[in-house]
């Protein structure tokens, strides 16, 4: 058997209500294209991509996972971090191709896939197989074991329960993708990568469900800055060791206010790239440079560095316009001289950050954040959506 998917009571359908009401919301917001949609995109999919890897020791900067995930290079990741990234990007991509077909059936030979997929990099991991033996989780402060997983013979048959549980629709979407999360990283069928399977998963089933635009519904981002609280539910809910008559409850309620939490922010995003976009714009505007760099002025207002490379491919995804190297350059050239840019470094090491009339932009906007709060959908007296 796998972990039964517990009854939802009064608090967990209250909970699940306004997460489906911020993520109406959320689909009013990004239905209409906007020309600043397609870098929330790309920022929304590079921050998945970057949680999800943090949480298994990858560490690294977020404009660094954004040219990861747009086929750019890399600054500072080294090899390693690199291969995660990449291999993470290409599975999250498939997923979400994926979602917009409506005959999507998951099935054991998908799950294999994007483990490949993931995990091709390394091929001492079996990638695109089960494990072929016992698996231990450790505790990396002191080794000691924390989990382990049920023996590698019963793996093909919970699997097969697994996707077959996903041929259900029951139970809300969300909830399936969270026990979908939770029986693969607790059955463990792979020799590494499960935690990013199991995230990456969930992410399918959502895409799945048509739920809304699912690279903004994605809660790995949540998962990756709150990695304790993540594994402290896992562990509570798993109990040391294969055990799925265990309650799944602690762990819904974990998801449904993850959820919430990431739409929140998202929203949140949506009004913030709005304004930086138009910030930037009158900044383009007023000082006579191109219009096509008002994505990458509000790429480098949010702390990125620019390169020649990712100004073209940033051009191209905002803009839908290829330029040459030459024109590229030109450009940069044109935003130094407005004082839009500051350049770093010499010929190919240079890269450009937002100078003082760029960052003050975001700063302003930035300023006006709500304050914290209402953010607990589980608390006695939530009542209200508060500052999303």
């Amino acid at each position: 058997m796998i972990f039964r998917t517990p009854p939802l009571r009064t608090p967990e359908r209250r909970a699940l209500e306004q997460v489906e009401r911020l993520q109406v919301e959320l689909a009013s917001r990004v239905r209409i294209p906007r020309r600043w949609h397609g870098s929330l995109r790309r920022l929304s999919l590079a921050r998945a991509v970057q949680g999800s890897n943090s949480i298994e020791g990858y560490h690294a900067r977020l404009d660094d996972v954004a040219a990861a995930v747009q086929g750019d290079e890399a600054l500072d990741a080294d090899t390693e971090t690199l291969h995660a990234l990449e291999g993470y990007r290409d599975a999250m991509t498939y997923v979400l191709q994926l979602g917009q077909d409506d005959d999507v059936v998951i099935e054991e030979s998908l799950l294999r896939s994007l483990h490949f997929i993931m995990m091709r990099h390394d091929l001492g991991k079996n990638p695109g197989r089960w494990r072929p033996g016992a698996i231990w989780v450790r505790r990396e402060s002191d080794g000691r074991t924390v989990y382990e997983g049920p023996p590698a013979a019963e793996v093909p048959g919970l699997i097969g329960q697994l996707v077959d549980s996903l041929r259900g629709d029951d139970d809300p979407v969300i909830v399936r993708a969270a026990m979908a999360h939770l029986d693969l990283v607790m059955i463990h069928p792979f020799s590494d990568g499960n935690g990013r399977m199991a995230r990456c998963l969930q992410t399918l089933v959502l895409a799945r469900g048509k739920i809304v635009v699912p690279v903004f519904s994605s809660i790995e981002e949540y998962l990756g800055a709150n990695t304790a609280a993540y594994y402290e539910v896992l562990a509570a809910v798993g109990g040391g060791r294969w055990s799925p008559s265990r309650d799944a409850r602690p762990w819904v309620r974990f998801c449904l206010t993850a959820h919430y939490r990431q739409a929140r922010t998202v929203l949140r995003r949506v009004d913030e790239a709005e304004r930086l976009w138009d910030a930037c714009t009158v900044l383009a505007v007023d000082r006579g440079v191109p219009l096509r760099a008002v994505g990458v002025l509000s790429d480098a207002a949010r702390g990125f560095r620019i390169r020649n490379a990712t100004y073209r491919t940033t051009v191209r995804a905002a803009e839908g316009e290829e330029i040459t190297d030459q024109t590229a350059s030109r450009d940069l050239k044109a935003l130094v001289d407005a004082g839009l840019l500051d350049p770093v470094g010499e010929k190919r090491a240079r890269v450009y950050l937002a100078a003082e009339p760029v960052r003050g932009a975001w700063m302003e906007i930035r300023s006006r954040r709500p304050p914290g709060g209402g953010d607990d959908p589980f608390a006695a007296d939530f009542v209200a959506l508060g500052d999303s």
